[in-house]
């Protein structure tokens, strides 16, 4: 089979509406696996942006949390899948409509978010520059009022940098869900590879791309829609940022002048 006929195997698959309709369609895996990588990536924000932003904030600690949550860094997913999907989880009834490896699936990619999350966040704040610190706490400000309305917005860009990173990374990822039978796009390219039907396989993979690209795209835009310091150049100088991060800013050039 020449790589020709792979590819006019792989259009007529994704021209084809039966591969996108009813029952394991590809438009039911499809939002099967955006919901695993937003569910994922929401769980993984919920428990490392907090962490991450009070100890850059602290200034201490950081050291060690990164380097623990870099330890995901190390354990292949598929090896930290396959022994979730074994254990014995609860099935579909109490647990989400993917049973037990869908369940595994987030609890692998939410692990697998945390580095980028945590060590972005961390040093977005960490990063601030110490003469705007001490204009915040020369202006009165608590360590409360300082971190929200000052250190946060300043260190907006990299929080949503690593944000953006996890999204694509754990789409991208997610795939391999269909290895433990779970489910999203993965099971395209596995049932495709597997039945030597390798035009449904590139099918599935070069949705999985492309979808890939939309939702670094997507992320991409908004990052700089919520990024304060982008709006910061526009016409409007500082609109959207909070009202103290650019008086802060000015006080601190100007006591470096």
């Amino acid at each position: 089979m020449t790589s020709m006929t792979v590819l006019a195997d792989a259009w007529d698959y994704l021209t084809t509406a039966g591969s996108w309709t009813g029952d394991g369609g590809m438009v039911e895996l499809l939002l099967q696996q955006l919901l695993l990588s937003f569910t994922s990536l929401a769980l993984a924000a919920a428990v490392g942006l907090p962490v991450a932003l009070w100890l850059g904030h602290l200034g201490r600690g950081g050291f060690l949390a990164i380097n623990v949550t870099n330890i995901g860094r190390a354990v292949p997913t598929f090896a930290l899948l396959a022994l979730l999907v074994t254990a014995d989880w609860p099935g579909t009834g109490t647990l989400g409509p993917y049973g037990r490896a869908g369940l595994a699936t987030i609890i692998a990619l939410t692990l697998f978010a945390l580095p980028p999350i945590i060590t972005s966040s961390y040093v977005g704040v960490r990063e601030v520059s110490p003469a705007v610190k001490q204009a915040a706490d020369g202006m009165g400000m608590t360590g409360r009022q300082r971190f929200f309305r000052v250190e946060l917005p300043l260190a907006a860009p990299l929080v949503l940098l690593g944000l953006r990173l996890a999204l694509v990374q754990v789409w991208a990822t997610a795939t391999i869900a269909a290895l433990v039978a779970g489910p999203g796009l993965g099971r395209v390219i596995t049932d495709g590879f597997y039945r030597t039907n390798y035009g449904k396989g590139v099918a599935g993979a070069v949705v999985v791309a492309v979808v890939a690209l939309l939702l670094e795209l997507l992320a991409a835009l908004g990052q700089r829609v919520l990024d304060p310091t982008a709006r910061a150049s526009s016409p409007k100088r500082h609109q959207g940022m909070s009202v103290d991060a650019p008086r802060v800013t000015e006080a601190a050039d100007a006591v470096g002048r």
